[in-house]
């Protein structure tokens, strides 16, 4: 959690125009932490890997927004 606050700060620092992190940039941002980018304290693997939540798939973005959209449209 403390890397992602760090990582945010710094994004945060380049659009000045963020006043919040609830927004749709930031969510974003979190779904890329957590979901597609690997983590070298986690052997390479993301968060949501190392919690048993696995991407199929060689674009994980892809994959992701394909699963959100499947799941919203009824």
């Amino acid at each position: 959690m403390e890397r992602l606050n760090g990582t945010l700060r710094e994004r945060v620092k380049v659009q000045r125009e963020w006043k919040t992190h609830k927004s749709a940039i930031a969510e974003g941002q979190r779904i890329y932490y957590n979901f597609v980018k690997p983590h070298e304290a986690l052997d390479g693997k993301t968060p949501a890997e190392k919690a048993g939540i696995n991407i199929d798939g060689k674009d994980k973005w892809k994959t992701v927004f394909k699963n959100t959209l499947k799941n919203t449209n009824p």
